[in-house]
């Protein structure tokens, strides 16, 4: 037999203890008084639980003990029993997902349940998900392209090109055709009319139809670059995942000072997430600014924290610095131009590690990866410069409004041609100082 948990141990010996400790037969209960005494792993239990040999004092001490411990693998087993309706369900899904992939070694026709000429499902998972969950994504990718078309219909106001116009004109025709697409199908499944393959094949149509348009509104989009200055631009993270991010080509050198700025756009609760990451080999928290859940923004540096005063998650754009040397760990936090906060001791003479990978809109848990969706960057990034210096205060209220004199940085310079996305982040033209102007 097993033996149990702890615990159980504990109530086994002290139910089982006058039993054990009966001279013979005849010997009855009677109006005998049971007493718990703790006894040593090595002691007499018998001799220790005899009356008279501990205090009133040492008896209570050892009931609130085993009381102490029976609540205790009682919390553990509803754990362990919430662990199990987890893995229960897991396990459901996994079961549901083997009937529409086929097991290793068998005939992709083949296998129980699968029907002959099941398509691959495009969407990127590997089940069909509930039509509630396909909707959902849908509506999103929709709503994605209508805003780069808004961000279109801006350039083709400064541009009179008819031919752009018109290519403007067929690709809202088709979102609008699309959006009727949804809404009928929504009504559909609410009354019911719609069986798996009914609804499977509706699925590939429109899939087809976003398919095309994201293709034709990427080629005027590449128009449209061919146009602006190469750092007139942003990243635009919709959703937070572990797969939706941007890799800066660039590495940091050594840096016994820096500063960092960028302009950031978020309405995301609770916490916007991770703006950016630099992990090298040996240290995945080398250099990281991260709002995660209800914590307010910090700067991380050889793990060691800092919290920064900015208030930045209303949906409005924001322009931010940190700036950091490495005598005395002096710190000083710059939002909108003007200096909210200011500390030191933030890992003092520790010099920033080069050869390191340098991600935006992700946590890194591994060099280059591992990343959190729950520490994801949920919003849009721009002009984010790195120097290996301290910016005077009129150097970054110049970066904040925009002004024609303010600087790039010398270490990482905000360009197109520096950044690599992938995931699905997009960029867009950079709409901020703009407006300033």
């Amino acid at each position: 037999m097993a033996a149990g948990p702890p615990g159980s141990r504990l109530l086994l010996l002290l139910l089982l203890l006058p039993l054990l400790c009966r001279r013979g037969r005849g010997q009855g209960f009677g109006q005998t008084r049971f007493i718990c005494t703790s006894v040593p792993l090595d002691g007499d239990m018998c001799a220790a639980s005899a009356p008279g040999t501990g205090s009133a004092e040492e008896l209570k001490s050892t009931v609130l003990q085993l009381r102490e411990t029976v609540l205790q693998q009682k919390e553990t087993i509803m754990n362990q029993k919430e662990t199990i309706r987890e893995l229960t369900t897991k396990l459901g899904r996994c079961e549901s997902q083997s009937v529409l992939e086929p097991l290793p070694g068998e005939p992709k026709g083949g296998g129980a349940g699968r029907k002959a000429g099941f398509s691959k499902n495009t969407m990127g998972d590997l089940s069909r998900p509930p039509a509630a969950e396909t909707l959902s994504q849908l509506g999103q990718t929709l709503q994605s392209l209508k805003t780069r078309l808004e961000n279109l219909e801006q350039f083709s106001r400064m541009n009179s090109s008819s031919q752009t116009n018109n290519l403007k004109d067929i690709l809202q025709n088709k979102i609008d055709d699309l959006e009727k697409q949804v809404l009928s199908r929504v009504n559909s499944l609410e009354e019911g009319k719609f069986s798996p393959r009914n609804e499977s094949e509706e699925r590939g149509k429109i899939e087809s139809t976003l398919t095309s348009l994201h293709q034709r509104i990427s080629d005027l989009e590449k128009g449209q670059k061919d146009n602006r200055p190469p750092d007139r631009f942003q990243l635009t993270f919709p959703l937070r995942t572990n797969y939706m991010y941007a890799k800066v080509k660039k590495s940091l050198p050594e840096m016994y000072a820096f500063s960092v700025c960028m302009w950031m756009k978020s309405n995301a609760s609770p916490g916007m997430g991770t703006p950016f990451s630099y992990a090298v080999p040996g240290q995945a928290n080398e250099l990281v600014l991260i709002e995660w859940g209800n914590n307010p923004m910090e700067i991380l540096i050889n793990d060691k924290v800092a919290k920064l005063p900015f208030v930045i998650n209303d949906g409005k754009w924001h322009h931010i610095c940190v700036t950091w040397t490495t005598r005395d760990g002096v710190w000083e936090a710059y939002q909108d131009g003007t200096q909210t906060g200011s500390g030191e001791n933030l890992a003092p003479y520790h010099p920033i590690k080069p050869q390191g990978v340098l991600v935006l809109g992700q946590e890194q848990d591994t060099l280059g990866g591992g990343f959190d969706a729950t520490q994801a960057f949920v919003g849009e990034l721009a002009h984010f410069n790195v120097w290996d210096r301290k910016l005077s205060p009129g150097e970054v209220y110049g970066l904040a409004t925009c002004s024609t004199r303010a600087l790039s940085g010398n270490v990482i310079a905000w360009s197109e041609a520096n950044i690599d996305i992938y995931g699905g982040a997009t960029k867009w033209t950079f709409e901020a100082c703009r407006q300033l102007n």
